[in-house]
């Protein structure tokens, strides 16, 4: 864990697996072993800081806590091609400070008032550098690429009936990213 805490820098993506049901769904879902992410906004006293968007509210979290909690310690750190500067690292922190403290959307709904992993690193990131990091997809071009997902599960997380139109992004889409 002191290799990682040494080498990450501001703007790292920090991708780990969460031992939950629904998480796990997650994953399977998207064909990927991963199911959560958060961005490196600093460091503090205890080491690099980690802006993410979790149950119930959107938070900072020391890198190591983070990393502790996934399943078995699985952790993959993914860097932007291009360096941020400090006034693009400035933006980025303050990207992420303007969104803690709202409340995670279990509906993974991109344009809900609420939030949810991928979707708030992924405004972060747009706000702070304009990168587009994932892809924004609806959940019928999520489900119809991965065909291993288990529509019965959503059936019943959606209540009956899955919004194939809601625009979502996934941590996995994050990972692949170029």
């Amino acid at each position: 864990l002191s290799h990682l805490t040494d080498d990450v820098q501001v703007g790292d993506l920090v991708f780990t697996r969460i031992d939950v049901k629904p998480f796990r769904e997650v994953a399977a879902s998207t064909g990927s072993w991963t199911n959560h992410v958060g961005i490196v906004i600093g460091r503090n006293e205890q080491g690099p800081v980690v802006a993410e968007s979790t149950f119930p509210l959107s938070r900072t979290t020391p890198l190591a806590d983070f990393i502790r909690r996934s399943q078995d310690g699985r952790v993959a750190i993914m860097r932007m091609t291009d360096a941020l500067d400090p006034q693009a690292q400035s933006r980025l922190n303050a990207a992420a400070m303007k969104r803690t403290g709202i409340f995670y959307d279990t509906g993974f709904n991109l344009h809900s008032r609420r939030q949810f992993c991928s979707r708030f690193v992924h405004e972060v990131i747009a706000e702070a550098t304009g990168v587009q990091v994932g892809e924004v997809q609806t959940l019928a071009q999520l489900f119809g690429q991965n065909p291993q997902a288990s529509l019965e599960f959503w059936r019943l997380w959606y209540l009956g009936s899955i919004p194939w139109a809601r625009q979502t992004i996934t941590p996995a889409s994050m990972l692949a990213s170029p």
